[in-house]
């Protein structure tokens, strides 16, 4: 029987880190767009900010699914 690894590629940790990573990509690009001479596209831009909200989301989803809850 094959045990399930910390870096498998399907577990929910890797999952956050991914979409975390992602999450920092756009954001330095987003930052990037706003500071350069010739801005991006604003649809372009709109898209970015609006994955860039998704990904927040689902990181915060995943996180309170990961934590252990608190005793009441």
């Amino acid at each position: 029987m094959m045990h399930s690894e910390p870096g498998d590629l399907r577990s929910p940790q890797r999952q956050l880190i991914e979409w975390q990573m992602e999450h920092a990509d756009l954001d330095a690009l987003i930052d990037q767009a706003s500071l350069s001479p010739q801005p991006l596209d604003e649809l372009l831009l709109r898209r970015f900010k609006k994955r860039r909200l998704a990904l927040r989301d689902q990181i915060s989803r995943l996180q309170a699914m990961l934590e252990p809850k608190e005793p009441a």
